[in-house]
């Protein structure tokens, strides 16, 4: 059985390795401007997966997945010779939803952020619909009440 720590220090090997052979040795024109943001690798070490982002539209990105999927074999050969391991894992690409989830909450929170801005603009020019203070006091006593004691 293999120990957790061994195959995070692969995963982030391969990892590196995968950034490197797309910055440097594959020079396939479909291959857009691709970051890779993670890997996993299984217990047994037999399978990694790459996880992706490509920058650019929907169309550069079925591009750059149909490159990497090209290029899947050049690219194990090369993690199985620099990381020396018995078996050479084979690779998954898959695109990384992250980003673009944390941009849709970059824009929820920036359209918050406009309905709260305006909810206090609202709020300074806005009056009392009664008083000020709402809640009931004690009366106080005043001449006329001591008054009506004494009768």
């Amino acid at each position: 059985m293999v120990d957790a720590a061994r195959a995070r220090k692969l995963a982030d090997r391969i990892q590196q390795i995968v950034a490197e052979m797309l910055e440097r040795r594959i020079k396939d024109p479909r291959l857009g401007f691709v970051t890779v943001t993670d890997t996993r690798v299984t217990a047994d070490l037999r399978e990694a997966t790459v996880f992706y982002t490509v920058f650019g539209s929907e169309a550069e990105r079925s591009d750059s997945a149909a490159a990497l999927e090209s290029a899947k074999g050049i690219i194990r050969s090369e993690v199985g010779r620099q990381t020396g391991v018995r078996f050479a894992p084979s690779l998954t690409f898959k695109h990384d939803p992250i980003p673009d989830s944390a941009r849709h909450l970059d824009d929820l929170i920036n359209a918050a952020r406009a309905r709260d801005a305006e909810v206090a603009r609202q709020a300074q020019s806005a009056s009392y619909a009664g008083d000020a203070d709402p809640y009931k006091k004690p009366e106080e006593e005043g001449p006329e009440a001591a008054g009506d004691d004494q009768a």
